[in-house]
């Protein structure tokens, strides 16, 4: 069984009163292992697994999806909660998950922690080609991108290049069930339907069960919504739960087409 838990999302589930802020991450349970998937933007992420009673001080890995602030910024708090631990978690990402970004509206927005602090806490494995996590449990590493309607766009620019940013670190999570392959994504930068099609190749199945996280769409061309839409649709999702960036007018369409859940800061989803 997995236990999936929202630790930060720009929502937060009503009635529930747990803290949200522009950022994600979520805690993967499996029966063996406990996998950080981001790390949010502050220390949200702690305060709500602290409420929740999930004890971070015991991770097996911190996964980054990509090395955006809004992931990566939680960072510099683990290293203070793990300070005084014998055990410290694996962190698994692309290669130039560290590396700095910017634009002329947000400034700077790359991990605030520096490569070489985190790489003195923690052994850092930088994975190019899928990554198993546990024997069904996989990162997917570099996410091939063969269609032509995602990630087209740059998100800001490479500060040590000065060159447009794709986000060539941008990954995902992938778990094999019985049921189907279950995504974890980050902003999905690379694009959903990239993500899809590599993890059902990398899985060796055409089953897609469930997306958690977010989509990056609030901001996608009409286009690329309407694709996305059709794509999400055409495989028979049983559920999705698109958060943090999927935005509200790309949310409106896939509840047309697809299952759309509810998700937000304190959701937890068993498996």
């Amino acid at each position: 069984m997995y236990t999936i838990t929202i630790l930060t999302d720009n929502n937060t589930i009503t009635d529930r009163y747990f803290l949200g802020e522009p950022a994600l991450s979520i805690l993967i349970e499996t029966e063996t292992k406990k996998i950080l998937f981001d790390t949010g933007y502050s220390d949200v992420f702690l305060k709500n697994a602290s409420k929740l009673n999930k004890d971070l001080r015991k991770l097996d890995f911190i996964v980054l999806s990509h090395g955006h602030n809004d992931h990566t910024g939680g960072l510099q708090y683990i290293i203070d909660l793990l300070k005084n631990e014998n055990h410290k978690p694996e962190i698994v990402a692309c290669k130039g998950v560290f590396c700095q970004r910017y634009d002329d509206i947000d400034g700077d927005f790359g991990c605030p922690v520096e490569k070489k602090q985190i790489e003195s806490v923690f052994n850092t494995k930088y994975i190019k080609e899928p990554y198993f996590i546990t024997e069904n449990v996989v990162f997917l590493g570099e996410i091939p991108r063969n269609n032509d309607f995602e990630a087209k766009h740059p998100v800001g620019v490479l500060k040590d290049t000065n060159t447009p940013d794709f986000v060539m670190d941008d990954s995902a999570l992938a778990i094999k069930t019985e049921k189907g392959i279950i995504l974890i994504t980050g902003c999905s930068h690379c694009g959903i339907v990239n993500i899809c099609e590599y993890a059902k190749q990398v899985c060796k199945t055409d089953k897609i069960h469930s997306i958690i996280g977010g989509l990056h769409l609030q901001d996608a061309a009409e286009n690329q919504v309407n694709k996305t839409v059709d794509y999400l649709k055409s495989i028979d999702l049983e559920t999705l739960f698109a958060c943090h960036c999927t935005g509200f007018q790309a949310q409106c369409q896939l509840n047309s087409s697809v299952n759309l859940k509810e998700a937000g800061s304190g959701l937890e989803i068993r498996f």
